[in-house]
């Protein structure tokens, strides 16, 4: 499966099931290419509910569904992959549990973790903060130039992620990057439609 992270959405785990569908639906309608549920503090049955949901509903529009954390919950849906951060089970353990079809993300801050997730066999590295976020709460925002050196770094795609909003989109411009990953710009927005539709606009 060829992989499209241009446009790759994370969702907010504030929105009760019924508008996060209703948010990531028109949002995909808009041009998101991936998904990816996010749940940091609901507990697992919420989180299985709304994994679910997503894998029909990414299954319709045949996007592909990344799962936050929980490879158990990526297993028993489905899912096309799972994500991870560096506090998380390595992607080596990871890859003994999962299908050879399954992708694994790996988020990084520096040049030596994406190093190591290339190594250990990640698909692609979610590299951030970028700029300064509000989704995540212990996100750290990368010193100038560290994302240009994480790029030279590794040979695997990396998706931008952090504080990306329509007015700052086009500073990541030029940079060898294979997607920027948004969550508040678009699972906040009034029109995710409208707002996914302008960010693939700008990402031309």
């Amino acid at each position: 499966m060829t992989i499209d992270y241009r446009l790759y959405l994370v969702t907010d785990e504030t929105l009760p099931k019924d508008e996060l569908l209703k948010k990531v639906e028109l949002a995909i309608q808009g041009g998101v290419t991936i998904v990816q549920l996010r749940e940091k503090s609901g507990n697992g049955k919420v989180f299985y509910e709304k994994a679910v949901k997503l894998r029909e509903l990414t299954e319709k529009y045949q996007i592909p569904l990344i799962i936050n954390d929980r490879v158990d919950i990526a297993l028993a849906v489905g899912a096309d992959g799972v994500h991870v951060g560096q506090s998380d089970l390595p992607a080596p353990a990871i890859r003994k549990i999962i299908p050879l079809s399954m992708i694994v993300g790996v988020s990084v801050g520096n040049p030596e973790e994406a190093r190591e997730a290339e190594l250990n066999g990640a698909n692609y590295v979610g590299v951030g903060a970028v700029f300064p976020t509000t989704s995540k709460a212990d996100a750290k925002v990368l010193p100038p130039g560290m994302l240009d050196k994480i790029l030279e770094t590794i040979q695997i795609p990396a998706v931008a992620i952090g504080g990306i909003n329509l007015e700052n989109v086009s500073m990541l411009g030029g940079k060898n990057i294979a997607g920027i990953a948004v969550v508040s710009g678009i699972m906040k927005a009034n029109d995710p439609f409208e707002v996914a539709k302008a960010y693939r606009k700008l990402l031309k």
